[in-house]
């Protein structure tokens, strides 16, 4: 990103907090916030307030110092708990604070801890909560320019292209996980059947699995807990040779999706960290626009239904009309053939 209008000082080397959002994706696309910041003031070290799911993301996210853990419970305010976050930043003697989420609750801490500058849309009636207000998100058209815009001078105007956010994982970390995992050293697919939303979910993943096996693949069903019972599914249908990797720890699917040649993933968190290490991705979308929520990194493979649908994109989490049409109308046959012209193309770029 280049732009004129920011004229960093080289005396200010207050650290600066990122509050964002905490659902996998977006905490992943919160980092071309850090690129901005970064580059805005070279000085300023970075942190980023995270819970513990979202905690090992930090871990490989260069130009982040540090990431503050606050596991705050989403129904209720827990004014304790957010006094005792506001005493640990208050400690921390941040001179800025970027409270990406318009919410109220999201910007208690960083007031009650006294940071001189808090930055943030107006929404929710955050008076004296945020001392930096912002105009305009509305007008903003995807969800990484109201983030990212943050991390401008106010008035700013927007740059043709935001950095990309970038996962950085040492391949000798990945090796000894699927040493450790027993996971061998063929050509592996990753497959990431889960998603936010009934609607986003691509049904077909065991058929496909079935189809890479057949094809000399390895095959990862690759998730948190609330996906075993899909991964058992896909074992099901696609044989013993199917791994299911989910688990607790995200830390496991970051690694997955470092070591696998390709990725398949619905619409989710998963997709974004797969994109963002810079592993093959393809993306299966069905109610939700490619435009306003594909990885700003790309995708090597977009994948959409090719049937004419009058409610598509409809942004729903459960389909009410269509019976899921846009989902259903997506074979596996085709998805393992685009998975497979996906790695040829990756093949050529490391050719020599």
């Amino acid at each position: 990103m280049n732009n004129n209008s920011i004229h960093p000082d080289p005396a200010d080397v207050r650290p600066i907090l990122i509050v964002p959002y905490m659902w996998i994706g977006d905490f992943v696309r919160g980092h071309t916030v850090v690129r901005v910041l970064r580059e805005r003031w070279p000085n300023r070290p970075v942190d980023v307030l995270t819970t513990s799911l979202c905690a090992p993301l930090v871990d490989y996210m260069p130009g982040v110092r540090k990431g503050i853990l606050a596991d705050l419970p989403r129904g209720r305010l827990a004014i304790g708990r957010q006094r005792a976050l506001a005493a640990e930043l208050r400690q921390r003697g941040y001179g800025t604070a970027l409270v990406l989420p318009r919410t109220w609750k999201a910007a208690i801490a960083p007031a009650l801890a006294g940071i001189p500058e808090r930055v943030g849309f107006v929404g929710e009636a955050r008076f004296g909560l945020i001392n930096h207000w912002r105009w305009g998100e509305k007008a903003l058209p995807r969800f990484i320019d109201k983030n990212a815009a943050l991390a401008l001078p106010d008035g700013a105007p927007l740059p043709p292209e935001w950095p990309e956010p970038q996962l950085r994982v040492p391949a000798e970390e990945a090796g000894r996980w699927r040493q450790a995992n027993g996971l061998g050293t063929g050509r592996a697919i990753a497959l990431a059947p889960g998603s936010m939303g009934e609607s986003k979910r691509w049904t077909y993943y065991g058929e496909a699995a079935r189809l890479l096996i057949d094809r000399g693949f390895d095959v990862w069903v690759i998730g948190g807990p609330g996906e075993k019972a899909l991964a058992q599914e896909i074992v099901a249908t696609g044989g013993p040779r199917v791994r299911d990797l989910t688990g607790n720890d995200l830390r496991n699917g970051i690694l997955a999706m470092a070591s696998a040649s390709v990725a398949i993933s619905n619409d989710s968190g998963l997709m974004h960290i797969a994109a963002a290490i810079g592993t093959p991705t393809m993306g299966i979308f069905g109610p939700t626009s490619p435009y306003l929520w594909a990885p700003l990194n790309g995708l090597a493979a977009t994948v959409q239904t090719t049937t004419q649908l009058a409610c598509q994109p409809c942004q729903r989490t459960i389909c009410t009309q269509n019976d899921h049409r846009c989902m259903r109308d997506i074979s596996a046959a085709s998805v393992v053939e685009t998975a497979e012209h996906v790695l040829a193309a990756a093949s050529r770029s490391r050719a020599p």
